[in-house]
């Protein structure tokens, strides 16, 4: 996206200026226009180099996809022409970058280009599944179904990564709070504590001298703590950058104990429901899969299904990677089995897909009821930890006076 300087004439005649983010001049012309300005000059901004490749605008949230696959498919079904539908969404959407990005697709679409040439210049907004699935319909005709589908697809998806994260927030509110009280408490009320305890001679119990100790050290070397904290932050997201560091990361996430469980579901379940759309819509099994393999979002499955496309170029079954794979069930090997046999892979899929949803979302109920009990737990061993460090010796004290 670049920025451009404009002065326009409005419907009034009187003269005005302003700024218009595109990402070619052509495109800025064409915002412009459709605003019914009309331009006197049009100048691009020249970004400084530190600058350069930073994005104007707010970043499009998996959301905004949801939301506009859903409306343009209600539009395109109430027979909206195409062109219309996007310059409608533009106007209504409130993400000021996807709304340039719409504006752009539907100047592309309204220049002659088909919808899915339009969308692939947003690869990194739209993705390739989404791309592919609308070339796909653009082909055999069927934009209008597929798009509804596609919307359904789109908010099964968005939903399962919701309730996987939303199961994460309560743990992980209660933990930050419970560190900062921690922190409060070491750095301003344990010392003023600590001066009262050791004026008054008192033997202090061992949880106390833990607490002073780490009071002390958190106080006079916190910059150096931070410094490691900061580090250990970089390094691990550089490391998790790598090839190597994600390869391990995926492999974490899928092996460890109780949540590995839940990641491994919700994979699946995007890759049974990916492919099945993508077969449906009639787009060849290895391109479906090499599409899946970017949607799948795990190195690991990813790799597995990559291998896969080799493999049934080479005229073996698709099952033949999957079966071996220690990181598949063997209830997806065993049905993708039949669904190859019977020639009904993609209607397999989806119940597949279907299954592990489910599976999925009970995971997540039994994991936010497993939760809360442990977090109380802790509570209390910290709290009485807390009390046991600075309300005994304080009693102690009272005592011996």
């Amino acid at each position: 996206m670049a920025e451009y300087s404009y002065k326009a004439r409005n419907p009034g005649g009187d003269l005005i200026s302003g700024v218009v983010v595109a990402p070619s001049e052509n495109i800025a012309y064409g915002i412009l226009r459709d605003k019914q300005l009309f331009i006197v000059s049009l100048k691009e901004h020249h970004a400084l180099p530190f600058l350069k490749g930073f994005q104007v605008g707010s970043r499009v949230k998996p959301k905004d996809i949801v939301v506009f696959a859903r409306q343009i498919s209600v539009m395109m079904t109430s027979n909206v022409p195409l062109v219309r539908a996007l310059k409608v969404l533009a106007r209504q959407t409130q993400n000021k970058q996807f709304e340039r990005i719409i504006s752009d697709v539907a100047d592309e679409v309204d220049g002659g280009a088909k919808l899915s040439q339009a969308l692939g210049k947003y690869p990194k907004e739209f993705g390739n599944f989404f791309i592919q699935m609308v070339r796909s319909a653009e082909t055999t005709g069927r934009l209008d179904e597929i798009l509804d589908y596609l919307a359904d697809q789109q908010e099964k998806d968005y939903d399962m990564r919701g309730k996987a994260k939303g199961a994460m927030i309560y743990p992980a509110f209660i933990f930050c709070a419970l560190l900062g009280v921690g922190v409060m408490m070491v750095i301003f009320v344990l010392p003023q504590i600590t001066e009262i305890l050791t004026a008054g001679g008192v033997a202090l119990p061992l949880p106390t001298k833990i607490l002073i100790g780490f009071s002390d050290v958190i106080r006079n070397y916190w910059w150096i703590i931070s410094a490691i904290v900061a580090g250990c932050v970089v390094g691990f997201r550089s490391y998790k950058k790598t090839a190597a560091g994600q390869h391990v990361i995926d492999k974490m996430k899928i092996r460890v104990p109780i949540v590995g469980a839940i990641f491994t579901r919700m994979y699946l379940a995007r890759f049974a429901r990916s492919l099945s759309t993508l077969l449906t819509s009639g787009v060849p099994l290895t391109r479906s899969l090499d599409i899946v393999a970017d949607v799948i979002g795990n190195t690991i499955y990813q790799d597995l299904t990559k291998a896969t496309i080799r493999v049934v170029e080479g005229g073996s079954s698709i099952t033949t990677l999957f079966m071996k794979s220690k990181d598949v069930p063997l209830m997806l090997s065993q049905m993708m089995v039949v669904g190859e046999q019977s020639g009904q892979l993609d209607r397999i899929l989806m119940k597949v897909a279907d299954f592990y949803t489910r599976e999925l979302e009970n995971s997540l109920k039994n994991l936010t009821a497993l939760i809360e009990p442990v977090i109380m737990v802790i509570l209390g061993i910290a709290v009485g930890f807390l009390v046991t460090a600075i309300i005994l010796p304080i009693y102690n004290l009272s005592g011996a006076i």
